[in-house]
């Protein structure tokens, strides 16, 4: 409506604004005038122009006919200014007849708000017929037509509004006659027909009018009959107190909105005799309330009434623009930090700039990177020179806001963070090296021999590429400590990564730069974190290598570990080829047999098997136990752990080939230590520096107040009840004696202080004594017993050796007759034994019964007896080529009634024919026979070498036999038993 009302406003004819002003008189004296005079800033002056009177709808006759004068005189001042200005004056309607003098007029349907007395309005007629109707009236003299509101039909809600396709025009088109006079409100308005331009009429409202009956159909005629207001008393205190509260609340509402204050200023332009019912008019036409409300105000005839529910509207857009007001006033808060913190940061970058504080974002990228560039100019490739410059030159083309711009900042910043030619000076000093890995590792002889070798290599040839190492062995055994310790020798930089269940072929080999968030692979980020192009790069887990989805990447490793393709290792990242030949690889794995063979291939094996006792207690005592106690807090004369416990310790709860379960038993007995020195009150935190001692402390007789036990403790005779319950602790606690504050208090004081303290000092607490009879109670039951369990195996019962991957074992294989009986001759296998090992039964029951039919003839055992073969324990899965020499001497012992020779283990395996092949894991085997007390061992001939390259301490004490064939196993295992009996 408000639109509507300024499109009239602009389509008015601007002489109008210049009618001369008739009885401004009598305009200036009215009240509610001057009141609203000042809600246009006090341009009381205009209201002398108005380009129309409308004839009031209330009032006497004089009245009228006054009005009605001057309305005729006013138009024929326009009428004969526009003869002279020879223009045509087609917006100046005759008001001869006059208005109230139409009592049938075409009613014009209003689809969204009705028309009030005194204001403007624009309708589109979309029905020709009508719109010639209305344009023969004009021309006859008769600019008059009723405007009235159109109902909303039948079930719709007026408040929601429709799509612009179903609006109601459509439907108030199409209706005729009878059905659009339904359709119309019984009241509405006189309205003059003021222009008319193509289907756009504008009307001009006078008087209120209401529906009496149907004229004619098309276009719609109907007889009409003039409302006036009820008659009222203007002096009424209730009239003018809501008028003016309606004023009020105007005026509260102009202050707001510039569009409202554009209406009034119109309308008092144009209208004049403002009295009390036009008020009530103006409040409700200018409102935002809906038609309806409107409607109301339109059809009430009462002035009271009008004025009050005028009031109410306008209080209800009052309410509306406050929350306008509150909902502006929030979002501007909102949006006031960001843009004016913006506008700070621009300014102050436009100040350093002009100040020249600061480069532009690009400029100082560039230079950033060529200055990172310019210190390796001689030592980079020529070809990542180019690659750079050709970057850089980009960078400055691309818009700092774009994608791309990051992607080629990121990219310029790995190339020049990477350290091209710059290597650190490698140390080939073997003997510097010998000390570093017997400072770090005790043992493992034979790893440290090939690790000399390979270091002696390269001081012959000036560098020690070319070689990839392989450290294979159980867990826990030192193999990347190993690693870190060779880095240490040749002062190279250390990196290590583990690629155990990798399945990322990007991993090794990076990203494309297209790929969002793409990265380079593990070695170029070794090599930025690094520093140095020949850093030793650990590669952890090498044997649990995964493959997905996403390629192998045990293939994408054959390039960078192969000596001879390394030299050009192309990054996808990068996409430039980088040299990794300096790059020393040492590769860790538990197994070598998970590796694939073109990745074996390429590398040389290093076999650590692990540790056996004596090196155990070594590093155990040397090394493990110091780092303990110093994690721990305990001093060294507080606790005192026994060889005895510690040997326990090994052989009853750490047997596997590694030490990592060693120093967790380790440290386990240390925090039990440090538990209980705790709860008896010894602290080995530092003391303080100086004590302080207010002067109302008075000393006391008594000892100090940090004695747990009195001096009885000190007299070995007595002994506490204490100790008699936890028989673990053999500890004694002794406590500084008290010291009085005047001793403190003087510098004498302090130095007997001093001396008392290291008397203290000098009694400290009696260690705590960790030995093989108290060791259960820090570390619980034993979880390995003894494998050895006959001291002279019975009939049926040989010891074997077997390797694991917890290192070496011996287990028992045993023998036994189920049934007897002609022709029942039978094998029967327990134990979880895997198809080899089944295959090993089969093959040692025959090689069996063709040694005794040989050597016993008459001995029909195998023929007729169903025999039970079982290797302990039943819940451990076994399988491998090495127990049938066992199994054949088992069978052979029960056969003939023999045992076998005490303090014998054996291993190897047997062909039909009786020959003995090689087999595995020498040194764990002779590890665990040495654990079992095992004297004698028969190894194959053809491992015969691999015993010799053992240790000595391995090899101490132990009576080994090489055989190629079982008879001379059978001689070493019966006959010399027999002859020693």
């Amino acid at each position: 409506m408000l639109r509507a009302a300024a499109a009239a406003a602009a389509a008015f004819p601007a002489r109008f604004a210049a009618v001369p002003a008739v009885a401004a008189v009598e305009e200036m004296r009215s009240p509610l005038l001057r009141v609203f005079g000042s809600l246009r800033g006090g341009r009381s002056s205009v209201m002398g122009r108005r380009a129309r009177f409308c004839s009031s709808s209330s009032g006497s006759d004089s009245e009228a006919a006054a009005a009605a004068a001057a309305e005729a005189k006013a138009e024929d001042a326009v009428a004969a200014e526009g003869e002279a200005e020879g223009k045509p004056s087609s917006a100046i309607v005759s008001t001869n007849p006059r208005p109230e003098d139409f009592l049938s007029v075409i009613a014009l349907p209003l689809p969204h708000r009705p028309l009030f007395p005194g204001f403007y309005m624009p309708i589109y007629v979309k029905d020709q017929k009508l719109l010639q109707a209305l344009i023969e009236n004009r021309k006859r003299s008769a600019p008059y037509a009723g405007a009235f509101l159109v109902k909303d039909e039948e079930g719709t809600d007026p408040s929601i509004v429709a799509s612009p396709d179903s609006s109601d025009n459509k439907t108030i088109d199409s209706l005729k006659g009878k059905e659009l006079l339904k359709r119309l409100h019984e009241v509405g308005t006189l309205a003059q027909i003021t222009s008319i331009q193509g289907d756009q009429v504008v009307l001009l409202g006078h008087r209120r009018l209401r529906i009496t009956e149907m004229v004619e159909e098309d276009p719609l005629t109907v007889k009409v009959d003039h409302l006036k207001e009820n008659t009222y008393n203007k002096d009424d205190d209730v009239i003018k107190a809501t008028s003016f509260e309606v004023i009020s609340t105007l005026r509260e509402v102009l202050k707001t909105s510039s569009l409202w204050k554009d209406h009034v200023q119109t309308y008092i332009q144009h209208v004049g005799d403002f009295n009390y019912p036009r008020l009530a008019d103006f409040g409700a036409a200018i409102s935002g309330a809906n038609k309806l409300l409107c409607q109301e105000v339109l059809e009430e005839l009462d002035v009271d009434k009008r004025l009050k529910l005028t009031l109410e509207l306008v209080k209800k857009d009052m309410e509306i623009s406050k929350l306008q007001q509150a909902i502006a006033k929030a979002i501007e808060e909102k949006i006031s930090g960001d843009q004016r913190r913006y506008l700070l940061n621009e300014q102050l970058k436009a100040i350093k700039k002009e100040l020249g504080l600061e480069t532009d974002d690009k400029t100082a990228l560039s230079e950033k990177f060529r200055e990172r560039i310019e210190a390796k100019k001689d030592k980079c490739p020529p070809h990542v020179l180019q690659v750079i410059e050709e970057e850089l030159t980009k960078l400055q083309l691309l818009e700092a806001s774009s994608s791309e711009f990051n992607v080629t900042r990121n990219y310029l910043d790995w190339l020049t963070v990477l350290p091209w030619g710059n290597y650190s000076n490698e140390n080939f000093d073997v003997h510097h090296a010998q000390q570093i890995l017997d400072e770090d590792h005790y043992g493992l002889s034979d790893v440290k021999e090939r690790i000399l070798e390979f270091i002696a290599v390269g001081k012959l040839r000036g560098t020690s590429q070319g070689k990839i190492i392989c450290l294979s062995g159980p867990p826990g055994v030192g193999k990347t400590s190993i690693g870190r310790s060779i880095a240490r020798a040749l002062n190279r930089q250390f990196y290590r990564f583990s690629v155990g269940g990798l399945a990322d072929v990007a991993e090794i080999k990076g990203h494309r730069r297209t790929y969002v968030g793409a990265m380079p692979g593990k070695m170029v980020q070794c090599l930025k974190s690094v520093g140095t192009a020949n850093p030793l790069v650990l590669i952890d887990e090498i044997d649990k290598l995964g493959r997905g989805h996403s390629g192998d990447p045990a293939s994408a490793l054959l390039e960078l570990l192969d000596p001879e393709q390394n030299i050009n290792f192309l990054d996808h990242y990068l996409d430039v080829p980088i040299d990794l030949s300096k790059v020393l690889f040492v590769c860790t794995a538990n197994v070598i047999d998970t590796i694939p063979n073109p990745l074996l291939d390429r590398m040389e094996i290093i076999s650590i098997a692990g540790y056996i006792t004596d090196e155990k207690m070594h590093i155990a005592r040397d090394y493990l136990e110091k780092n303990t106690r110093e994690a721990c807090g305990i001093k060294p004369e507080q606790v005192e752990v026994t060889d005895a416990a510690l040997l326990a310790l090994i052989e009853n709860y750490c047997r596997e080939a590694g030490v990592r379960n060693l120093q967790k038993q380790i440290e386990k007995i240390y925090r039990k230590i440090a538990l209980q020195l705790v709860r008896q009150g010894v602290s080995n935190e530092p003391a303080l520096e100086a004590v302080i001692v207010t002067p109302s402390v008075e000393p006391t007789d008594g000892g100090s107040a940090t004695i747990v036990k009195d001096e009885k403790l000190n007299d070995p005779a007595v002994k506490d009840p204490e100790e008699t319950k936890e028989p673990s602790l053999k500890e004694t606690l002794v406590t500084e004696p008290a010291l009085s504050t005047d001793t403190l208090s003087t510098p004498e004081g302090n130095k007997d202080t001093d001396g008392v303290k290291e008397e203290a000092a000098d009694k400290a607490v009696k260690k705590v004594l960790i030995d093989s009879s108290n060791l259960d109670d820090f570390v619980g039951k034993p979880v390995f017993h003894a494998e050895r369990i006959y001291e002279q195996t019975p009939v049926g019962v040989v010891m074997g050796l077997a390797w694991t991957s917890m290192g070496g074992s011996t287990l028992y294989i045993e023998t036994t007759k189920v049934e007897e009986g002609e022709g029942k001759g039978a094998l029967v296998m327990t134990g979880q034994l895997g198809d080899v090992m089944k295959e090993s039964a089969q093959i040692a029951h025959t090689v069996s019964r063709a040694i005794l039919r040989d050597r016993e003839p008459d001995n029909q055992f195998f023929a007729n007896s169903k025999l039970h073969l079982h290797v302990p324990a039943g819940a451990t899965p076994k399988d491998g080529p090495s127990a049938g020499c066992t199994m054949i001497t088992s069978m052979l012992s029960l056969a003939m009634g023999k045992p076998a020779r005490k303090d014998l283990a054996m291993t190897g395996e047997v062909t039909l024919t009786g020959r003995i092949l090689p087999i595995g894991g020498v040194k764990e085997k002779a590890i665990a026979a040495r654990r079992s007390s095992i004297k004698t061992i028969i190894f194959p001939a053809a491992n015969k070498r691999d015993f010799d390259e053992l240790a000595a301490n391995v090899k101490e004490g132990l009576e080994v036999h090489f055989v190629d064939t079982y008879s001379e196993i059978y001689k070493i295992a019966f006959q010399n038993e027999t002859e020693t009996s």
